[in-house]
């Protein structure tokens, strides 16, 4: 306390006659500011690659564009008009709402963003891409101060404009936000009489939620079957030959993914190397290991091995053995003490191991994809359809977000029956 002294009102002041209280302010907002300038780069970078993309994939999901115009700003008129009329009458649209329609497909022809009108419907309704396309250039040559009726001429042009379910979709999706994505994402779609589920046959994505989920569920235990006993063989080894170990552990991280699952797709084929090892086995049959569920639980777990194998080493690493030595000279067998006494602790590695394999398990894309086939395909696989294909980046959007939900979902029940204070990677 030699740099301070009181004055005489009992402030305590520091060596600049500043009160200590405001110099210590002072100090530690000076300490926090460099502390946030220190991770200001690594916060840049989380938010333009993490952060910003998810927000706009949620975003995705609900903004209703056609292209990169919104719907209500590419059909005003009948956005205006079609309120007026209720699907579930059973009767069509009145005369002005074909009027209105008439106007605002001239206006989209001659921006050229009537395909994308009718691209945009045909999420919902399938048909109507054709309609739209098919409608514009005739539109365009009408008269909308002279001509009509224009019910009798949409329906010369194509009888599907008399088909109520096609303006119900026009109504349901004429806001600037909408749920259609969600729907049918999860297999529901609207109708004139409201929401309804698909047909069976038609309910692909619930089917492959669930898919992917149970998998990735399944790819996590088989990695902590095949993962614990090498970690806790290369936790028992003298410190060398654990690192000749490890080596071959990480070496796969050597290798290109793509290359590891050409690999296993040769491997597992029809004319393979284990079918022709079976063979000679003396059995007669030849296995389905491929194109099939269980060719992607049999790539992806050692594919995603590692994962679940480097937080168990390095949790084991740190449990003394003489815990095990004292528990068997107290009297407990080996599996008594290793039950007891070693098992819960490493539940930590345990933890971390199958989180890590979880997650990545569920988004994987190229292994299913190249030895899944039909039956082995995850969401992942869909959502990149959607993108790359379909160009319905609203359904991917939503795909994604749903999956997002679910993980989330799942690592909070996870804190809440175990904990996150309890995962640990070394």
């Amino acid at each position: 306390m030699a740099d301070t002294h009181v004055d005489e009102n009992g402030l305590v002041l520091a060596a600049d006659g500043t009160p200590l209280k405001q110099s210590l302010a002072r100090a530690l907002r000076a300490q926090k500011i460099r502390a946030l300038l220190l991770i200001a780069p690594l916060l840049l970078f989380v938010t333009i690659s993490f952060v910003l993309p998810i927000g706009e994939m949620l975003m995705r999901s609900v903004q209703n564009t056609a292209g990169t115009e919104y719907v209500p700003d590419l059909l005003p008129n009948v956005v205006e008009e079609v309120q007026e009329w209720d699907p579930a009458s059973g009767e069509m649209p009145p005369e002005p709402v074909y009027r209105a329609l008439a106007q605002d497909l001239a206006t989209a022809f001659e921006n050229r963003n009537h395909t994308q009108l009718g691209r945009r419907f045909n999420y919902e309704s399938a048909g109507m891409s054709s309609i739209f396309r098919k409608s514009g250039r005739r539109v365009s040559n009408w008269d909308i101060e002279t001509d009509g009726p224009f019910r009798e001429k949409f329906l010369d042009i194509d009888e599907d404009w008399g088909d109520i379910e096609y303006w119900a979709t026009i109504k349901a999706n004429s806001g600037y936000y909408t749920t259609s994505y969600f729907l049918a994402a999860f297999d529901a779609q609207r109708t004139s009489e409201g929401i309804a589920m698909k047909d069976p046959d038609q309910r692909i994505y619930s089917k492959l939620m669930i898919r992917t989920i149970w998998l990735s569920f399944l790819i996590t235990f088989c990695t902590f079957a095949l993962g614990y006993p090498v970690a806790w063989l290369l936790a028992d080894l003298p410190t060398k030959s654990a690192n000749l170990l490890l080596i071959l552990v990480l070496l796969p991280f050597w290798t290109s993914l793509l290359v590891r699952t050409s690999a296993w797709k040769i491997l597992l084929q029809q004319q393979g190397v284990i079918n022709d090892f079976w063979i000679a086995l003396g059995f007669t049959e030849r296995m389905s290991l491929i194109n099939n569920q269980l060719g992607v639980v049999i790539a992806m777990t050692h594919i995603l091995l590692p994962f679940m194998i480097l937080p168990l080493y390095s949790v084991m690493k740190t449990i003394p053995p003489s815990y095990l030595r004292a528990a068997k000279s107290l009297g407990a067998t080996n599996t008594v003490a290793f039950i007891r006494v070693y098992f819960p602790q490493t539940t930590p590695g345990i933890g971390a191991g199958s989180l890590l394999v979880f997650i990545l398990a569920v988004g994987y894309f190229i292994t299913p994809e190249l030895v899944g086939g039909a039956d082995g395909t995850f969401i992942s696989n869909r959502i990149y359809y959607q993108f790359s294909s379909s160009g319905n980046w609203g359904l991917a959007a939503a795909l994604g977000t749903i999956m997002l939900v679910v993980v989330l979902l799942l690592y909070y029940i996870y804190d809440k029956l175990v904990g996150v204070d309890n995962v640990k990677l070394g």
